[in-house]
């Protein structure tokens, strides 16, 4: 298998000198996808942004295929071929789903071809082209969003939060998606998800941020079958006395 992204002790934050993620290692073979799980404030779109260059590093390295990144380079991080769907999607919401994907597209001669591969991973803009993207459904953004990342053709893709303000049910249709976009283009992507089961049914392996810090990680099939252990992990000292957690905590509900 090869390593397409790779960071080794990396610390990132906001402020120079007081990193909010420290010491975090990551590496990702192509195809895979990688879960990255985690409770509100752990750090995991601060890795996100660092990942694809908007702010730059406190330490450590990035590389994407052997190449080093240089930090806080976001367009040269894009050039590398990593490219990030932000939580907000950052859609532009006056022109219409045609124009979002053409912006992608780097050539003329392309576009008919990345317009269609991109409509069959989702059929529902088929007959929403003309449509302004302001003027859209949540699950239909977010697809948009998703579609305009791919047809930069990323050899790895950062999605933050695909979930955000959609219902369970579009996720459950979303997600799938990114198994057989990794499975067709052996694209690598990292999954930042707040649906922790549905993120483990897609993703390859797992890993659990708290606090700035990497505390658990594994194949997400080992810790689809045993949800205690991210349970354990989101909570840290919180369990109970007996080595519990709360019963009304559970790795579906947990953010």
């Amino acid at each position: 298998m090869t390593t397409v992204l790779r960071c080794d002790d990396l610390a990132a934050g906001y402020t120079k000198g007081r990193p909010c993620v420290r010491g975090l290692d990551l590496e990702l073979n192509k195809g895979e996808i990688l879960a990255m799980l985690g409770p509100n404030g752990a750090g995991k779109t601060t890795v996100l942004l660092t990942l694809s260059g908007l702010i730059p590093s406190l330490g450590g390295s990035v590389e994407v295929d052997g190449t080093a990144l240089k930090s806080g380079d976001a367009r040269g991080t894009s050039r590398a071929g990593l490219v990030l769907v932000p939580d907000n999607r950052a859609l532009f919401t006056t022109l219409t789903v045609a124009e979002n994907l053409r912006l992608a597209v780097s050539s003329r001669r392309r576009w008919t071809s990345e317009r269609d591969r991109i409509l069959n991973y989702f059929p529902g803009l088929r007959d929403r082209l003309k449509v302004a993207a302001g003027a859209l459904s949540g699950g239909e953004q977010q697809m948009l969003a998703i579609g305009r990342a791919l047809a930069q053709n990323p050899n790895v893709l950062l999605i933050d939060e695909m979930s955000m303000g959609l219902a369970p049910v579009i996720v459950e249709r979303l997600l799938p998606v990114m198994r057989q976009v990794a499975d067709d283009t052996d694209t690598a992507i990292v999954l930042v998800e707040q649906h922790v089961a549905l993120a483990l049914e897609v993703a390859d392996t797992a890993m659990v941020l708290r606090h700035g810090e990497k505390v658990l990680e594994d194949d997400a099939d080992v810790l689809k079958a045993d949800p205690l252990r991210i349970e354990q992990a989101y909570l840290g000292d919180d369990t109970d006395p007996e080595g519990g957690v709360p019963a009304s905590a559970t790795a579906d509900t947990v953010t």
